[in-house]
Parts: structure tokens; C-alpha cells; sequence
């Protein structure tokens, strides 16, 4: 393969978890080779909810020189892997908002044959990861992309114990992002940028 892998880290993060996996991750996907665009899907929640917690609006200041996504970001890439915080079990409503905007890519096949994989985080333990990850991974069934969850291929995913994706418990703010996780999204990353480089070298051949 001639040309890197071109990895698009789309995100939403309320208080900084998800912000500081997809950091992890898009570092990682450099590391091996891959081109990288970091972006956060847009804010919609109002002030007044932001101010109630001080994290979410630390975390809404400080990573403001992120640009948001767009859906150039997804037609752009090879892989892309969507990370969100657990709500209800399902994916955060700004994440969602901009899956939503994707219509006009998706009805000209422009979403398809790319290599898509997710990350989460809740506040609990089994706080809806999993089923936020299937969630997730109905889309990318609409798309025609590949999803490519990291299973149970290293011996860090059986201490991470997520095979659909990483996640992280950050029990409302108390428990930052730890080595377990940081690197549960290495492996995930490094799996990413694998399975779109082997899928470039065989369009390729």
C-alpha cells in the first residue's frame, strides 16, 4: 500500500472521557502509519446544562480548537471509529444528531466498504456499554461499512473484557481514564488502521 491509511476519530464528550480515548486512539492510528483527523461532533445541549457541571464545561472550553465533524470527515476516511458516552444504553443524542446529517452521503454509497469501530464510556459498571456499541453498529449495518470490533484478540481485551469495542467506567467523574483502558483503544486502533490497510492492499491487487 502506496498511501496511509486515512482514519477519521469522530467523537461526542460531555466531561472529557471520551475526549481523552480519542486521544489515545488517534495517537496510536499515527503511530502505525495512519493520516488522522480528530473531530467532535457539535454541542446541543443549552448553557444552563453545561454550567451545572463544572467537568462538562471545562471540557466544552477546553477542547474548542477541536474543529467539528462534518460529513467530509466521513467521506474523507478509510476507517472511522465513533466514540460516545453511554445514554440510556444508546449513543449520546450529539453523536446521533450527526449520524443523522449523513443521509445524502449514505443515499450516494459513499459511506460504504469503509472500516467503522466505536468506543464508550458510562458511569457504571455495565451502565449500557454494550448496547450502546450494538447501537452504534446498526448504522454502520445502513452504511454497507465493516465493522471491525476488536474481540478478544490480545490478551488486554480479556482484562478490558469488551470484545465490541473500548469502554471505560468513569463513575461520574471519579475515576479517570486508566492503563486498562488506554490500552484497550491502542489495541482497537492498532486493529483499525490493520483492517483498512489490508482492505486498500487488496483493492489495490
Amino acid at each position: 500500500m502506496n498511501q496511509p491509511v486515512k482514519l477519521s476519530v469522530i467523537y461526542y464528550s460531555a466531561t472529557g472521557t471520551i475526549a481523552e480515548m480519542a486521544s489515545v486512539l488517534a495517537k496510536t492510528a499515527e503511530a502505525e502509519g495512519a493520516e488522522v483527523r480528530v473531530r467532535r461532533a457539535a454541542e446541543l445541549a443549552p448553557d444552563e446544562a453545561i454550567d451545572s457541571n463544572p467537568a462538562w464545561r471545562e471540557n466544552v472550553e477546553s477542547t474548542r480548537h477541536i474543529p467539528e465533524a462534518t460529513p467530509d470527515d466521513v467521506v474523507w476516511a478509510d476507517a472511522v471509529v465513533f466514540g460516545s458516552p453511554t445514554r440510556y444504553g444508546n449513543v449520546a443524542a450529539q453523536l446521533k444528531q450527526f449520524l443523522d446529517t449523513l443521509g445524502p452521503q449514505w443515499q450516494q454509497g459513499l459511506l460504504a466498504d469503509k472500516v467503522y469501530s466505536g468506543f464508550v464510556s458510562s458511569a457504571t459498571r455495565h451502565g449500557g456499554q454494550e448496547s450502546t456499541l450494538l447501537a452504534l453498529y446498526n448504522t454502520i449495518h445502513h452504511f454497507g461499512g465493516i465493522v471491525a470490533s476488536p474481540g478478544y484478540t490480545d490478551p488486554a481485551k480479556f482484562v478490558d473484557g469488551n470484545p465490541y469495542g473500548t469502554s471505560h467506567v468513569d463513575g461520574n467523574g471519579q475515576l479517570p481514564v486508566d492503563e486498562d483502558t488506554r490500552t484497550a483503544a491502542s489495541v482497537q486502533g492498532k486493529r483499525v488502521v490493520a483492517i483498512a490497510a489490508a482492505m486498500a492492499n487488496v483493492r489495490a491487487a
